[in-house]
C-alpha cells in the first residue's frame, strides 16, 4: 500500500512536469490562478509553465529518495530527500520570484 501511495506521487510529480513542459496547465498553480487579470497579464504564462516544469521534474527524484528511504526503511535516507525535496522547492521559489524571469 505504502509503495502504491510513493508511486502515485511519483507519476503525479512527471505528469504534472509533462503538463506545464507543454507550456499547459497554469491554472493549476496557486499564486498565478488566484491572482487578478491585471497581475495575469504581466506574467509571460509559458515561462511559468517551464519553470514549473522544472520544478516538478527537480521534485520526482526527491521524492524517490525518500520512497527508497521508507521502502527500506532507511530513515537517513527518508530525511536525506525530505531535505533534498525542501531545499529544491526552496531554490525555485527564491529563482521564480526574483529578477522577473516570468515576467513579460
Amino acid at each position: 500500500m505504502l509503495l502504491a501511495i510513493h508511486l502515485a506521487i511519483l507519476a503525479l510529480f512527471l505528469g504534472l512536469g509533462l503538463v506545464f513542459r507543454r507550456g499547459k496547465g497554469a491554472f493549476l498553480i496557486s499564486g498565478y490562478n488566484t491572482a487578478t487579470k491585471a497581475q495575469r497579464e504581466r506574467i509571460d504564462e509559458k515561462k511559468l509553465c517551464r519553470y514549473t516544469s522544472q520544478l516538478m521534474f527537480s521534485l520526482t527524484p526527491c521524492w524517490a529518495v525518500i520512497a527508497a528511504g521508507t521502502m527500506l526503511e532507511l530513515s537517513w535516507l527518508s530525511a536525506t530527500g525530505f531535505c533534498l525535496f525542501l531545499a529544491v522547492s526552496a531554490f525555485y521559489l527564491v529563482y521564480m520570484n526574483t529578477g522577473g524571469r516570468i515576467l513579460k
